[in-house]
């Protein structure tokens, strides 16, 4: 019995990574897992019970792309985190588009509240390797912005795939330490953070690339042509 649910929630899961959860009937489930629509029901009371059950896959496997080794700068990490992250929504497309939109068609308060799970387990792996246990309010502010962030820019490059993911990638992890080093300007607690984390990369790593860009827009600096 659970192995069958299991699979009925694979279908799912696959199907609703390829068309939003609104164009996906008990019927295409039925047919794509070589069952009976009644069987589906057997197993699930209805289309929204099984969304969510999928939703519970999706986010579970969405929130462990965030897991990544304290091993090297944070630049690094981030990069390697935010390439998983974008391996999930090459994967998942439409599917991943329609989990973090809603729907009012199959939309649920516990399906939201799973993929509000993922933004905490995001916004909680990223404060661990920053070293900080309870941050105040700006720095936490700058994670959760950053978290929002990556959700739009994957959200966005669903829609036309109008610039390269590698980009978009790099560019995120630009826009952490873009977002932390604005913030820094007002809290002692991030200008901790950013000095830190600066002090710890590489010249050739991806955050020791914008700072040498940074510093060709300082006042008085000449800057070269690509």
């Amino acid at each position: 019995m659970e192995e069958r649910r299991k699979q009925l929630i694979d279908v799912a899961l696959e199907l609703f990574s390829h068309r939003s959860p609104e164009d996906v009937s008990i019927d295409d489930i039925a047919t794509a897992a070589g069952i009976s629509r009644p069987l589906v029901y057997h197993y699930f009371p209805g289309k929204h019970s099984l969304y969510e059950a999928a939703v519970r896959r999706a986010a579970d496997e969405l929130a462990g792309r965030f897991v990544e080794p304290h091993d090297g700068p944070l630049g690094g990490r981030l990069l390697r985190v935010m390439k998983r992250y974008f391996d999930f929504v090459d994967e998942h497309g439409p599917g991943f588009s329609a989990l973090l939109r809603g729907g009012p068609a199959v939309g649920s308060a516990r399906a939201n509240a799973m993929i509000d799970e993922v933004r905490r387990a995001a916004y909680a792996h990223v404060l661990d390797h920053l070293g900080v246990a309870s941050p105040g309010p700006r720095l936490a502010l700058v994670i959760r912005s950053w978290v929002g962030l990556a959700e739009t820019t994957a959200l966005t490059w669903l829609e036309k795939r109008a610039i390269p993911r590698e980009e978009l990638e790099l560019q995120l992890v630009h826009d952490f330490m873009a977002l932390a080093a604005v913030t820094s300007a007002h809290d002692p607690e991030t200008r901790g953070v950013v000095r830190r984390v600066v002090a710890q990369e590489p010249a050739d790593g991806p955050l020791g690339d914008l700072v040498a860009h940074l510093a060709t827009l300082a006042p008085g600096t000449e800057v070269s042509e690509p």
